[in-house]
């Protein structure tokens, strides 16, 4: 590097649901760190991804969609986002460039500006996402739009899925961060744990194809990791590496119709869940396994405190 200045710093991608966070975030690091689904408030926790480059070392925080909360958990994941945006050096707005600047957009960039008065606040940079699926007539317009928003740092548009500017975004973020050494080892891709990315997974394979409102009730608990004998002998020690890696993992549900939607006829939903899940583990370990799922139900999870704790929230 030379005599060149190194920055570091905390960036939080935010926007209202489904506006392509989740997807920028894997697109951003180079590999999936973080669940995608077309339902909206798939994320539920700041996941962070961390992007190492010569000049800078961007830790990328993910955040739930905000919304207008109807539940105790909805609540949570907005004190989550505004907890967060207290801490990084960078916002990135997420607006996408096939959907007119609406009533949620509005909502989030009131946050924001109320967040920046009054003291020094992060930057922020408006990142227009899924360019590819509009003209440039139609995305010149929605730029215009954006810029009349509120006040922002730049505005960089940008297609994670198809990879278009995304250099130029990282190079735009990188400018924008303070000073600093790297903060984390340069192999290390997020900050999430094995146990929590192998649930994100599970829940993301169960949101496949679900009625609108159950992919809100979903939660997953991976149980134990465990590597067993192959021959089938509980009390045999074995081997990091050598046995049957197998993944005990629980679905709540808030109701019991929706564990049967979950399970489908003869169970056929939840084999399609399982194997798809654990394709993604497969990846995720470099190894196979096999995955026990069950379901419970954990009746109106997402109001009660207490179980909101118990799951993690």
């Amino acid at each position: 590097m030379g005599t060149e200045t190194h920055r570091s710093g905390f960036v939080a991608l935010v926007g209202r649901p489904n506006v392509g966070k989740s997807t920028l975030t894997n697109a951003l690091v180079g590999e999936k760190v973080a669940i995608t689904s077309t339902k909206p408030q798939t994320t539920r926790r700041a996941i962070r991804g961390i992007v190492t480059r010569d000049e800078a070392q961007i830790i990328l925080v993910d955040t739930p969609g905000v919304h207008r909360p109807r539940t105790l958990l909805g609540e949570r994941l907005n004190d989550l986002v505004r907890e967060t945006l207290g801490e990084v050096d960078v916002v990135g707005f997420c607006l996408p460039a096939d959907q007119k600047i609406g009533p949620g957009d509005r909502f989030v960039a009131e946050d924001l500006a109320e967040m920046r008065s009054g003291r020094r606040g992060p930057k922020v940079i408006a990142i227009v996402t899924k360019i590819d699926l509009v003209g440039r007539d139609v995305l010149a317009e929605h730029l215009m739009s954006v810029d009349q928003l509120m006040g922002f740092d730049e505005i960089v548009p940008i297609s994670a899925k198809k990879g278009e500017q995304i250099d130029v975004l990282l190079e735009v973020i990188s400018r924008h961060l303070p000073e600093g050494p790297q903060l984390y080892p340069e192999d290390q891709l997020t900050e999430e744990t094995r146990d929590d990315r192998i649930s994100e997974l599970i829940r993301e394979a169960a949101l496949e194809g679900v009625r609108d409102e159950l992919p809100h009730s979903i939660a997953v608990v991976v149980e134990e990791v465990v590597e067993t004998d192959p021959g089938g002998d509980p009390f045999a020690e074995v081997a990091p590496g050598e046995g049957r890696l197998v993944v005990r993992a629980t679905l709540f549900v808030e109701r019991d119709s929706q564990k049967g939607i979950i399970i489908g006829r003869g169970g056929s939903r939840l084999k399609e869940v399982g194997s798809r899940a654990r394709a993604e583990i497969n990846a995720l370990l470099g190894r196979k396994v096999h995955l026990d799922l069950r379901i419970k139900v954990a009746k109106d999870w997402q109001r009660d405190p207490k179980q909101l704790g118990r799951l993690g929230f």
